[in-house]
């Protein structure tokens, strides 16, 4: 049976279909030589015979041998059709990716690569998973946006630096920078001690400020609402203010730190593995909108030093 060939099943239903071989040549496009070749090829694979040939121009018959060749056949070429039509889908750009993410990093850089890559492909499949922040692992993932290394042989570019900023109420602060040292022992409101947040209070206490957490809660908008509220300053990412009016509420005010803090922004993904046109592009519009951020943070950075 290794010797049976798609296009003698091509064959063989063009023939049960059409009646004789030569109209099934006909049909194909074929000499009729060609197709008696086929089917004796197809004959010799399967071990008898797979037609009745009556000779004259009455129809052919298909065999009992035949039916069951033929039903497993009609199936074979199919699957022949879908796998050729999934094959051509994935050259498109239509298959699928897995994105491993996590929400603080990819506020704004991820919702514009799925909004370009589903208008780009309409018929592509993406699914994401949380990655834990204590333990990042490319697995088996496509791409994983994280803000440091991973484990395993991966390759990553670097899509931007991320700034973290003083986020406080209004008149609490002078105009224009703040030394980190003036947080030490101030009220702040913060999220709870997650990776991300143990790894700021960190940095702020190597800078010399170890602020009196006075509250804890998750979600940036929230902690923003305390901070108006008039409970504490907050330190938040560059990337969560962008993405509220905090820049342009007047009841905050925003303000560069000195020294900063400032994450690294990485998108990772298999060394070595070849990339299906559809990461490749993921990766592509990463790369570009990270940039367009990375330029507004400059830009917005410029104007709280001024």
């Amino acid at each position: 049976m290794a010797d049976v060939e798609l296009r003698h099943l091509r064959t063989m239903v063009a023939i049960a279909e059409e009646g004789t071989f030569g109209r099934a040549a006909a049909r194909l496009g074929y000499t009729q030589s060609s197709v008696s070749q086929q089917i004796a090829a197809l004959e010799r694979a399967v071990g008898g015979a797979v037609f009745d040939r009556p000779g004259g121009p009455r129809p052919v018959r298909v065999t009992p041998l035949g039916e069951v060749v033929l039903t497993h056949g009609r199936d074979l070429l199919r699957q022949s059709e879908g796998l050729t039509d999934a094959v051509d889908r994935f050259k498109a750009g239509n298959g699928r990716i897995d994105i491993g993410t996590f929400q603080s990093v990819t506020n704004l850089i991820l919702p514009a690569v799925i909004r370009r890559l589903l208008d780009e492909h309409p018929g592509c499949d993406i699914r994401l998973y949380d990655v834990q922040p204590e333990d990042p692992r490319i697995a088996d993932l496509d791409l994983l946006f994280y803000d440091g290394p991973v484990a395993g042989d991966v390759d990553q570019v670097k899509l931007l630096d991320e700034p973290y900023l003083l986020v406080a109420r209004a008149g609490s602060f002078p105009d224009g920078a703040v030394p980190v040292k003036l947080l030490d022992d101030a009220p702040m409101v913060a999220w709870p001690p997650t990776y991300h947040q143990i790894w700021l209070e960190r940095t702020l206490a190597a800078a010399g400020a170890q602020p009196r957490i006075v509250f804890r809660t998750p979600g940036h908008e929230t902690i923003m609402s305390m901070v108006r509220a008039g409970i504490g300053s907050a330190v938040l990412p560059w990337l969560a203010l962008h993405a509220s009016d905090a820049l342009t509420d007047d009841r905050l005010s925003i303000h560069h730190l000195q020294p900063s803090p400032a994450r690294e922004m990485y998108l990772h993904w298999p060394a070595g593995s070849s990339q299906s046109p559809l990461a490749a592009q993921a990766i592509k519009i990463a790369t570009e909108v990270a940039t367009n951020l990375a330029e507004q943070a400059v830009a917005s950075m410029h104007q709280l030093r001024t």
